[in-house]
C-alpha cells in the first residue's frame, strides 16, 4: 500500500502522509493542507472522519465490537481488576504491582476530605437542581480551593492533581445526592476500598450501621470500569479541547462533564428509565411498544438498542448483563418499571427484527436497570456515569499535555453575508 495520499483541486495534486495505528487503523495527515493550498480545508461536521489526536489510551472497533483498555481486552478487566486498578492502568499506562496499587489507594484515601467551605456552595442549590449541574459546578469551585496550576513536567506534582481528583469527586458525587434527598453530608472510610466507599457515602444513614452487599458492590465496580473510557466521544474530546489551551485539571474535567449532561451522550440512561416509566404509565405492553419502535411512521424510539458505534454488538452490555441479573435475583425487587424493561429486553434478543438488525440491548439500558435497582435516583445515573469516566478523562488530559499537542482550533466555511456597510440607526 502506498505511504501517501492524493488530493486533485483545480488541477493542481497534493500529496500528504498516511499514518498507521497499531492496530492498522489508516488516517490521512492533513495538518499542511490549508497552507498548500492556498486556504483549502476539510468539512466534517461532528467530526465523524476526523482523527483529533494519536492515542495509546483505548482501541475500540465498532463493527467487530472490540474495546480495550491500553491493549487489555474489556471482557478480562471487567473479570480480573477492580476499578482502581483499571483506573491505574488507564491513567498511567499500565497494571499497577500490588505496591503501587496500595499506594495510590493510600495516596487517595489521604486526599479524601472536601474543604468545608464547600458545603456552603451545595447549600445554595435548591433539592430540584439537577444533579449534573451541581456536580459541574463543585468541581469547578475546586479550582478555588487548589488555585495553583499543575507543572505537567512534573511527575510528582502531575501524581498529585490526579490522586486529589479521584479521591474529592466520589465525595461531590455523594453529596451531590444526598443534598438531593435531604441527608446529611458524610465521608467514607479508610478501612474500605474505594467502590465500597462510594457506596457508603451515598446511602448510609445516621442510624444504622450501613453493610456493603457484595453482589451490589461487584455490580457497580463493573459498570464503573466498563464507563472509564470509550476513545474520542463528546466529552473526552471535550475535556482535551479544553486542556489544549492549558487550561487546569479540574476546570477540563468540568466542561467534560456539561458535555456528557447531554442526552445524546451521557444521558443515554436516564433516557431508557424515563421510556420505561411511559410504557408503565400506557399499561406496560411491552408488545405494544416493540411494535411501535418497527414502525417506521412511529416517532417512538426504543431507548438503549443498538449503539452509533457498535454496528454488532456492545461488548460492555454482554458483561453488565449478567451483573443486572445478579442485582435483580439477589434484591428479589417487585418493580413495575424492572419487569417492562426485562419483558422489552427478552422479546429483543428473539424478535427477527431487532436481531437481523442488531439492535441488541446496549450498556445504557443495563446500567439504567442496576441502578434502578440499587435505588439510585434518575437524576444521578449520567453522574454515575462521570464517576466511571473520571479515569479516562484524566487519562487523555494528561496524554495530550505530556504530548504537548497543540491548542485546539476547528476551521469552518462561512455561509453567512458579504461586507455590507453600515446604516445609520434612522434610516433602517
Amino acid at each position: 500500500m502506498a505511504d501517501t495520499a492524493k488530493l486533485v483541486i483545480d488541477q493542481n495534486t497534493y500529496e500528504f502522509p498516511l499514518v498507521k495505528g497499531t492496530e492498522n487503523e489508516i488516517g490521512i495527515d492533513i495538518k499542511t493542507l490549508r497552507g498548500v493550498s492556498g486556504g483549502v480545508i476539510t468539512l466534517d461536521p461532528g467530526f465523524k472522519n476526523t482523527g483529533s489526536c494519536e492515542s495509546a489510551i483505548t482501541f475500540l472497533n465498532g463493527e467487530e465490537g472490540i474495546l480495550r483498555y491500553r491493549g487489555y481486552s474489556i471482557e478480562e478487566l471487567a473479570e480480573k481488576a477492580d476499578f482502581l486498578e483499571v483506573a491505574f492502568l488507564l491513567i498511567f499506562g499500565e497494571l499497577p504491582t500490588k505496591e503501587q496499587l496500595e499506594k495510590f489507594d493510600a495516596d487517595i484515601k489521604e486526599k479524601a476530605i472536601v474543604d468545608e467551605d464547600v458545603k456552603k456552595i451545595i447549600d445554595a442549590f435548591p433539592k430540584n437542581a439537577h444533579p449534573m449541574g451541581v456536580l459541574s459546578s463543585l468541581t469547578s469551585a475546586l479550582i478555588a480551593f487548589n488555585p495553583s496550576s499543575v507543572n505537567v513536567d512534573s511527575e510528582q506534582e502531575m501524581y498529585r492533581a490526579i490522586v486529589k481528583i479521584l479521591a474529592k469527586f466520589p465525595v461531590l458525587v455523594a453529596w451531590t445526592l444526598r443534598k438531593k434527598q435531604g441527608l446529611p453530608l458524610n465521608y467514607g472510610s479508610k478501612s474500605l476500598g474505594y467502590v465500597e466507599n462510594v457506596l457508603r457515602m451515598m446511602f448510609a444513614t445516621p442510624d444504622e450501621d450501613y453493610k456493603i452487599n457484595p453482589i451490589i458492590k461487584d455490580a457497580l465496580d463493573k459498570l464503573l470500569i466498563l464507563h472509564a473510557d470509550h476513545e474520542q466521544n463528546c466529552s473526552t474530546s471535550t475535556v482535551r479541547i479544553v486542556g489544549s489551551s492549558h487550561a487546569g485539571l479540574f476546570a477540563s474535567l468540568s466542561a467534560g462533564i456539561s458535555a456528557l449532561w447531554g442526552p445524546l451522550h451521557g444521558g443515554a440512561n436516564q433516557a431508557v428509565l424515563e421510556m420505561l416509566e411511559a410504557i408503565r404509565q400506557d399499561g406496560g405492553d411491552t408488545k405494544k411498544y416493540m411494535a411501535k419502535a418497527k414502525d417506521k411512521n412511529d416517532p417512538f424510539r426504543l431507548m438503549g438498542f443498538g449503539h452509533r458505534v457498535y454496528k454488532n454488538f456492545d461488548p460492555r452490555a454482554k458483561i453488565i448483563k449478567v451483573a443486572a441479573d445478579q442485582v435483580l435475583n439477589d434484591l428479589g425487587i417487585e418493580d413495575p418499571i424492572l419487569t417492562i424493561a426485562k419483558g422489552l429486553e427478552q422479546e429483543a434478543l428473539n424478535d427477527e427484527y431487532f436481531v437481523k438488525r442488531k439492535l441488541y440491548p446496549n450498556v445504557d439500558f443495563y446500567s439504567g436497570i442496576i441502578y434502578r435497582a440499587m435505588g439510585i435516583p434518575v437524576e444521578m445515573f449520567t453522574v454515575m456515569f462521570a464517576l466511571g469516566r473520571l479515569p479516562g478523562w484524566i487519562a487523555q488530559w494528561r496524554e495530550m499535555r505530556l504530548n504537548k499537542e497543540p491548542i485546539g482550533r476547528p476551521r469552518q466555511i462561512y455561509i453567512g453575508k458579504n461586507y455590507r456597510p453600515f446604516v445609520e440607526i434612522n434610516k433602517r
